[in-house]
């Protein structure tokens, strides 16, 4: 029987967890971790996501303050607000929703982040050390992935994870913490993408399967095997005629067809996207440990 991996009931299993070790903290250090959402524009899915992280910190005893800006903001004043944020004690993590307007680089915006408060994980530092398997802030949605496996009981040493998509935002990074030889990891990784003239040929050989490439339906019952592990990343908006909102969220995999086959499954909504805020809030505790917490100890 497949069995449906919560991310929304994982998600709030984590949040309680941090909740109690930031109330331990404030008695232990009378401080709290902060984080700093920036957002430039209002685009309106952006928009949300940060309400959310806002609604998320709020929940867990954390400091949450988010800077909204206008869309023809410079790029030296975001890098500034970006440094003002480095130096100010009371935030812990800073986080700078992308994408950004073209105007600004968002390299550079990312690489002014101190890599101490790169709660997201996308600071060239933090990347490079996860790749070397050193201990440092890992991008949320892949940790949110190992996560749900972890705490859904799905061993992964020596399977075969496939990995469909090469972002940098959750594609290459999920496959190098799945490479990594430690716990909760240690896996044969396959990562395919659009170079690929037969995706099948390799999806049909995985144990477990994260889809991340941001096309609704596409992975479908004659790409998988029975019994296999499915990771759906996508999140994606398609017409839905008749309805209220005229249209429906689906993942990048065709949840009622690989359903029959697999032996775990990840919903849309509610599977990997509530883990993503929740690991972001681990991140910034975490930051806050190593500053604050290690120095009362």
């Amino acid at each position: 029987m497949t069995k449906i991996i919560d991310g929304k009931k994982i998600a709030s299993e984590i949040r309680s967890e941090l909740k109690n070790k930031v109330e331990n903290a404030k008695i232990k250090s009378g401080k709290i971790p902060g984080l700093v959402t920036i957002l430039v524009g209002d685009n309106p899915a952006s928009k949300v996501y940060v309400r959310m992280k806002g609604k998320a910190c709020e929940e867990v005893g954390m400091l949450s303050t988010t800077e909204i800006l206008p869309a023809n903001i410079s790029e030296k004043d975001l890098l500034d607000l970006v440094e003002q944020y480095n130096n100010d004690e009371r935030y812990h993590g800073i986080l700078v929703q992308l994408p950004l307007p073209k105007h600004i680089d968002e390299d550079k915006v990312i690489e002014k982040i101190s890599p101490d408060k790169d709660v997201d994980g996308f600071h060239p530092v933090s990347v490079g050390k996860l790749v070397i398997g050193k201990d440092t802030f890992e991008p949320c949605t892949p940790a949110g992935i190992l996560e749900l496996l972890s705490r859904s009981n799905i061993k992964t040493k020596g399977k075969h994870v496939v990995v469909v998509g090469r972002s940098n935002i959750v594609g290459k990074p999920v496959a190098n913490m799945l490479l990594q030889k430690k716990e909760g990891a240690n896996a044969i990784v396959t990562v395919c993408h659009s170079a690929a003239k037969n995706i099948s040929t390799y999806t049909k050989s995985a144990d477990i399967l994260i889809a991340a490439i941001g096309q609704p339906n596409f992975i479908t019952a004659e790409m998988v095997k029975d019994n296999v592990v499915v990771i759906d990343v996508g999140i994606n908006r398609v017409e839905a005629p008749g309805t209220k909102k005229g249209y429906s969220l689906v993942g990048d995999v065709d949840f009622n067809s690989v359903y029959e086959k697999a032996s775990f499954i990840t919903p849309v909504p509610g599977g990997v996207g509530p883990m993503t805020i929740a690991m972001l809030l681990k991140n910034t505790f975490k930051s806050f440990s190593n500053k604050i917490l290690t120095k009362t100890e």
